[in-house]
């Protein structure tokens, strides 16, 4: 098989890192030297000069809080850039994807949420996310853009890497319990994007919006839970008590959907995707932490 070449945008992020991983694919990274998101208008050239198969958008301004107060920044890096490179990669004619998120939605749906359903961000991250989706679509190249939920990995900050320190430091955590979504592993996402790429670099599959979490269902409280679950089957601290709170407990500058699930059928039909389960997400994301971290003590 030829080898998959891909220029990636984002180097240090989960999913870059996951990308890094794979020995099938021939990658080249781009960190925020090389590519600086804050200024799009500089994005254009390095698409121009790339001998690549697929461009990747693994790169985004993700803290969620923060981007209340840094609206601009969030706009620049998660709208205008990725504008500006599916622009560069439709006069190219260089499929193009682009990694989204379930905050495009409010989360006030009885139900997964379709690629079809009204958006409704509920803060400036999410915002700023839909706007990019708008404007990778409003390019008109061969573009995909998956929106994905909860990102975990063995990289970077994350959930899972935060519950594991404060379980080694804590008798009692409180945990939100009434936002339910599913945990998605870097790692599988990566699996996805390579799918979807070389079918893109093949010259099939349809442009558009596609949903791609994993399977299955849990809150933040029921993800602790499995996350402590395997940490003590690895001998790890863990809490004492996982107490539920509701996320009025727990404010924060910006509002979270209560509701992140993600109807996936459509990206299982169009490109043969089906991500795994959470809970086996998470256990080869927790094995390949623990053996890197076993390794280096």
């Amino acid at each position: 098989m030829t080898s998959l070449r891909l220029l990636i945008f984002g180097k240090t992020g989960q999913v870059a890192r996951a990308l890094a991983e794979r020995s099938d694919i021939s990658a080249r990274f781009l960190d925020r030297e090389q590519a600086d998101l804050s200024r799009p208008e500089t994005l254009e050239s390095l698409i121009e000069n790339a001998d690549c198969d697929v461009v990747v958008n693994a790169a985004a301004y993700t803290a969620v809080d923060k981007a209340e107060s840094e609206p601009e920044l969030a706009r620049a890096i998660n709208a205008l850039a990725p504008g500006a490179m599916a622009r560069a990669c439709a006069a190219k004619n260089i499929p193009f994807i682009h990694i989204s998120t379930d905050y495009v939605f409010d989360g006030t749906k009885n139900g997964p949420y379709l690629e079809t359903d009204p958006v409704h961000p509920l803060g400036i991250y999410g915002a700023t996310k839909e706007e990019g989706e708008r404007a990778v679509m409003a390019a008109g190249g061969r573009a995909v853009i998956l929106r994905t939920s909860w990102v975990f990995s063995p990289w970077g900050n994350n959930f899972v890497k935060t519950m594991l320190r404060l379980g080694a430091e804590r008798e009692e955590l409180k945990i939100v319990a009434d936002q339910t979504g599913a945990p998605t592993s870097a790692i599988d996402i990566a699996d996805g994007i390579v799918t979807v790429a070389r079918k893109l670099a093949a010259g099939q599959g349809t442009s558009g919006i596609y949903h791609m979490s994993a399977g299955g269902e849990t809150t933040w409280h029921g993800f602790a839970r499995a996350i402590f679950a395997h940490a003590l089957q690895h001998g790890l601290k863990t809490p004492a008590r996982v107490l539920p709170i509701p996320s009025s407990n727990y404010p924060t500058p910006a509002k979270r959907p209560m509701n992140s699930r993600l109807d996936c059928s459509k990206i299982a039909r169009e490109f043969g995707v089906s991500l795994p389960g959470w809970e086996d997400g998470l256990a080869r994301a927790l094995g390949q932490l623990l053996d890197t971290e076993g390794k280096k003590s």
